[in-house]
């Protein structure tokens, strides 16, 4: 590994750590270390940081801003790629936006917003980057990614940088052709949005912004939605009626505040939380016989 930093050292793509560990970048404080995390300074450093982990066959990860994302206690072997500054540019063009997969997604929508572009309110309030939204189709208020995304400029893992349209990303509840079929790093994104009033396009932002503040329990760390809806069911609305609000296993809580939700009290471990979940899913099971799935990607050392 030592021989390895020195050769990523040399090539001067970005910040280079060993052993970092991840529970500073996840919205649940929680996370083992990662073997090396890096976070390459610009989109030609992300590409020779590809070649490089190819190079080596080294087993990689890329993270946004740690939304959605609960890590082992044991951390990830190999290499987290981190897309933060020098991948968080942006251009409006009109009604075109190009937002780097860096690019923080609220503050996105609050900045387009403010343009009088329509498009994005549905994402005021959701805390992930735009590469981690795009990845997983993030949505909100009966919309989402898909409705919006034009292409992304996508890395893949031989190196090869490569523009996927709406239809080839295969976009579907809270998923993408990224996270199965073909493993990439969302680089840039471009949204098709439409000119609106200004002002009612802020005030659903605010709106959306005030009712995740008042219904979802973002003063504790915790990593948004567990479990994927059910559809025609509810998640949130399942565990409650179940009576499991406020259930907990050592750190981990199911939040009183929002049933989908399952915060880190202070202490939590990635164990105590994949405990909670898997009673939520046989008491779920056993209730109403409705097998849950998680929203939230499990990831990291067995």
């Amino acid at each position: 590994m030592d021989e390895l930093l020195k050769e990523l050292e040399g090539l001067s793509i970005g910040k280079v750590k060993q052993n970092e560990p991840l529970a500073n970048h996840t919205t649940i404080k929680i996370g083992g270390p990662a073997d090396l995390f890096i976070e390459p300074s610009s989109k030609e450093n992300l590409k020779k940081l590809m070649e490089f982990i190819q190079e080596h066959t080294l087993n990689w990860r890329a993270i946004g801003r740690g939304s959605n994302l609960l890590v082992s206690d044991s951390g990830i072997e190999g290499v987290v790629i981190k897309l933060g500054p020098g991948l968080d540019t942006l251009k409006i063009e009109e009604e075109k936006v190009t937002a780097g997969g860096g690019h923080s997604l609220v503050s996105l929508a609050t900045l387009v917003s403010k343009q009088g572009l329509s498009g994005m309110e549905f994402a005021g309030g959701i805390p992930g980057s735009v590469g981690g939204a795009v990845y997983m189709n993030a949505g909100a208020h009966r919309s989402d990614v898909s409705k919006i995304l034009k292409k992304a400029l996508v890395l893949f893992e031989d190196g090869k940088l490569e523009w996927l349209t709406n239809k080839e990303m295969e976009f579907s509840y809270r998923s993408s052709v990224l996270q199965k079929k073909r493993p990439g790093v969302v680089v840039e994104a471009v949204f098709q949005l439409e000119k609106g009033d200004r002002e009612k396009i802020t005030a659903e932002i605010k709106k959306n912004k005030d009712y995740r503040k008042e219904t979802q329990p973002w003063n504790f760390p915790c990593a948004g939605s567990i479990f994927r809806n059910p559809l025609p069911e509810y998640a949130g609305k399942l565990i409650e009626k179940a009576g499991l609000k406020g259930h907990s296993v050592g750190g981990a809580k199911i939040s009183e505040m929002h049933g989908n939700f399952i915060v880190n009290t202070g202490n939590a471990t990635a164990q105590d939380v994949l405990a909670l979940v898997q009673h939520v899913k046989d008491t779920i099971y056993d209730l109403y016989q409705i097998q849950m799935e998680t929203e939230v990607e499990i990831i990291g050392r067995k």
